[in-house]
């Protein structure tokens, strides 16, 4: 899937949105995005950046509602995340947490509390 992009004071950010089959759980990645690699400059429409290496990670779970949502810091080095990159991270998360329990809903309503 590709990543969602956003950059703020010149820096370039992504989300990387996948499903993680052992956690049973949507995972929501946070990274500084790198440049894309210089073959795609020559493909109409692909963007300039890519994912990187995450550093903030978000799982959804989908199979189980009284399972919380969780966040994961992923970084040995120190990352300074700006106010409106953690806002918009974070908005992505919770869309991920309302489509789960949305759907989860549609298929047993009693479950859910």
């Amino acid at each position: 899937m590709p990543a969602e992009l956003r950059e703020h004071a010149g820096r370039h950010y992504a989300v990387l949105s996948f499903y993680a089959g052992p956690d049973d759980a949507w995972t929501l990645e946070l990274s500084e995005a790198v440049p894309a690699p210089a073959a795609w400059a020559e493909i109409p429409g692909r963007p300039t950046h890519t994912h990187g290496v995450g550093f903030l990670a978000a799982f959804v779970p989908d199979e189980d509602p009284t399972l919380e949502p969780t966040v994961h810091i992923h970084s040995h080095d120190e990352h300074v995340i700006p106010y409106e990159i953690m806002r918009w991270f974070m908005a992505q998360v919770t869309e991920q947490v309302e489509r789960c329990r949305a759907a989860y809903a549609q298929e047993d309503p009693e479950a859910v509390e």
